[in-house]
């Protein structure tokens, strides 16, 4: 009997949360190896070109870059700040006796009992507060690269040794970037997880849907990677005789 209430629940939403981690890994295995046919590798690229520019005008650009990389912290504090709400609701419900004993039980395919119910509660917390956590390390190297990139002169010291380059700040810009984008990743995983208090159907369904808006937005097809591709190269061979006429 306690199987029968259980087996939907141990069957859909781990194999929802293992389609996530496998989409997720193929696309972490895209960006390294095929970084122009994902979205995320692209803007990599250009955020790389954004800083190097961004330092070499540094007099002229720095009220840009200042309320760039301000927009960008104000974004991560208020996914921190939604997931520190979601949080301590979460936490309110589940230290109610009175909702956890009290489920939607009409509603409930699989599991809704006291310990099942509190299961679910407790996963979704700990996604969201995972989210939280690296929101705030998004914060903290998105603000140590505004400090950062407003230095006049990245050149080597007089000893000849490079002890901050404009590829140190943009690693510290990408590292920011990417503690962003996972904790976004797991807000969308809590959301979806939020649906399992209704029953493990809609968290599968949600989940496969989550996947396939996710497919479509973080790769590119062929032809504009082809096309973006194309443009670069015409960019390249343009600058070359600009080079050698300077040199000249």
């Amino acid at each position: 009997m306690e199987w029968r209430n259980w087996y939907l629940d141990a069957i859909l939403v781990p194999l929802a949360l293992v389609m996530m981690i496998c989409y997720h890994t193929y696309l972490s295995f895209m960006v390294r190896t095929h970084p122009f046919s994902t979205l995320l590798g692209i803007n990599s690229h250009g955020r790389r070109i954004w800083i190097s520019a961004m330092i070499k005008e540094n007099q002229k650009l720095n009220i840009l870059t200042v309320q760039t990389l301000r927009n960008l912290v104000m974004g991560a504090t208020l996914m921190a700040t939604t997931c520190v709400l979601l949080c301590a609701g979460l936490a309110a419900v589940l230290s109610s006796t009175y909702g956890i004993k009290k489920p939607l039980s009409d509603a409930v395919f699989g599991a809704n009992g006291d310990f099942a119910i509190s299961v679910k509660y407790l996963t979704i917390l700990t996604i969201f507060i995972f989210s939280f956590f690296f929101h705030s390390l998004s914060i903290r190297f998105l603000n140590q690269v505004a400090i950062l990139v407003n230095i006049p002169n990245l050149d080597p010291n007089p000893y000849g040794h490079f002890f901050l380059t404009s590829e140190h700040v943009s690693e510290m810009f990408e590292k920011g970037i990417l503690l962003n984008t996972v904790g976004n990743r797991l807000f969308y995983a809590g959301f979806s997880l939020m649906l399992w208090i209704f029953g493990p159907i809609l968290v599968f369904l949600s989940v496969v849907g989550m996947i396939l808006v996710l497919f479509h937005l973080d790769f590119v097809s062929r032809g504009n990677n082809q096309e973006k591709q194309r443009i670069t190269d015409c960019r390249r061979s343009s600058n070359l005789p600009n080079g050698d006429d300077n040199d000249a």
